[in-house]
């Protein structure tokens, strides 16, 4: 018996190549040995790699749950974007041995699907959810590690061995029978790269796509000539936040953005606005809580060059009175009675400064300066949000809530008069919490309905649409 395995091992090394590399888990790093030599599937290793580095990091964090959360997302999309490119890519080459190749695809999405259903079973039981979770991180690990050895480093390198031989076949077949340029006569990768996504979009190729688009591209550009053209909708640029609409957040909507301590509602929005920023809109930051110092940092740790933005003018975060506004809600009640010919607006802005996005950060802030004047709080409430509406800002109000809210605002008139609701949730399950968020409200804007998972991470807030959190939040 040790002699015939002998035998199948010499064949099998005749049959795979094998790079030159040492791996070991924790120093995962990509070198020129792993590729496959070809652009967008090299990519797509390299992200395998930095998601292991990643995992491995956010685990020595203490961040079990959110560890979870971040391979799932990242399997799904992996397992969708690169096997069908991938087994496109075999196709188009003549790979010969496809078929076995795809077993080893599917072995990997089997595993997914375990995982995950074992996820569930382990997030509804909530007893040592810590522990659990880490077994099953540590169970991850160790697939992702043999994946990326046993199949990027040898089975990829199989049909990487044969599209090379190839390849060399027809450039001598090619030299030999016309004694042109080699530089001209090379295979044409880019016309590869068309046939492979005309077999992802269904037999078209790109420049297919945008022709068959050519007359809605016509009609559009008519429709905005005369003033028809469709409402416009702004993204957020937040990780898996903007896959929650069918189009986005419609532009000049004034979204009211509700949780209690500690569920992201300062990060989502400041990420947000830093996004905006980056793309040369004009975003104002008014804080009637944190100093713009500390706001400042905030930003700073999570890797935001807010003061590169700041210096740009793209940016302003300006720290106000909450019992300020008072005076202005006094301005108007005067106004009303016909005491006050001049017009007040509900806050000031900086001179010469017309925000396209605006955050206000807290309502919550805001209500306490009106302790037993509740009449007069509505008022300026109602006048707050006609001002952000003739102001055309696309604005995000934010509330503090109980952690599993029951009303949305302070009063309840706020939910009301605003366009959307995002209710964000810090909650308690076993011996972890768990981040998520919702889509409440939005008007006239197609939306997922479902709380879904969100974590925070040292750049930020990930959402994760296609994972719904389990059990009924009440």
């Amino acid at each position: 018996m040790k002699k015939v395995k002998k035998v199948e091992h010499k064949k099998k090394a005749k049959s795979v190549s094998k790079p030159k590399i040492s791996v070991k888990l924790k120093t995962f790093t990509w070198n020129d040995a792993m590729s496959v030599h070809e652009k967008i599937i090299d990519e797509q290793h390299k992200n395998l790699l930095k998601q292991i580095e990643r995992l491995d990091r956010n685990l020595e964090m203490g961040e079990e749950l959110a560890v979870i959360r971040e391979t799932l997302h990242f399997v799904d999309k992996y397992a969708q974007e690169h096997f069908s490119y991938e087994e496109n890519y075999m196709k188009v080459n003549g790979y010969p041995k496809i078929a076995w190749h795809k077993k080893y695809h599917e072995h990997f999405i089997k595993f997914f699907e375990s995982f995950k259903k074992e996820f569930e079973k382990v997030y509804k039981q909530k007893e040592n959810l810590r522990l659990n979770l880490q077994k099953m991180n540590k169970k991850s690990q160790k697939f992702f590690g043999d994946w990326l050895v046993h199949h990027i480093l040898k089975i990829d390198h199989d049909y990487a061995k044969y599209i090379d031989a190839n390849k060399n076949k027809k450039l001598d077949k090619i030299k030999t029978s016309n004694k042109k340029s080699l530089t001209k006569s090379k295979i044409d990768f880019a016309a590869i790269k068309k046939e492979i996504d005309a077999e992802l979009h269904g037999g078209n190729t790109k420049e297919q796509i945008l022709e068959q688009r050519k007359p809605a591209a016509k009609v559009l550009k008519m429709n905005e000539k005369s003033g028809k053209h469709a409402e416009e909708h702004i993204k957020t640029q937040v990780p898996g936040f903007d896959d929650l609409f069918e189009k986005g957040i419609p532009k000049g909507y004034s979204i009211l953005v509700a949780g209690g301590a500690g569920s992201g509602k300062t990060i989502l929005c400041l990420q947000t606005l830093v996004n905006k920023a980056k793309e040369g809109k004009k975003c104002f930051y008014m804080s009637f809580e944190e100093s713009e110092e500390r706001l400042q940092q905030h930003m700073e740790e999570f890797g935001w060059d807010a003061e590169k933005l700041i210096k740009n003018n793209t940016l302003r975060i300006v720290r106000m009175n909450p019992f300020d506004v008072t005076r202005n809600v006094d301005a108007m009640l005067a106004k009303e009675k016909g005491e006050l010919l001049i017009e007040i607006d509900p806050i000031v802005l900086p001179k010469n400064y017309k925000p396209d996005f605006i955050v206000v950060d807290s309502l919550t802030a805001i209500a306490s300066a009106f302790t037993g004047k509740e009449d007069s709080y509505r008022i300026y409430i109602e006048q707050l949000f006609r001002f952000f509406e003739r102001l055309g800002a696309t604005t995000f109000l934010i509330t503090e809530t109980k952690q599993i809210p029951e009303i949305y605002s302070a009063t309840g008139v706020e939910e009301f008069l605003a366009d959307g609701v995002i209710v964000l949730y810090n909650i308690k399950r076993g011996d972890v919490r768990e981040n998520a968020i919702e889509v409440l409200k939005m008007r006239g804007e197609k939306h997922q309905k479902k709380i879904v998972a969100m974590t925070i991470s040292d750049s930020g807030v990930n959402v994760y649409p296609e994972q719904e959190v389990f059990g009924e939040i009440k």
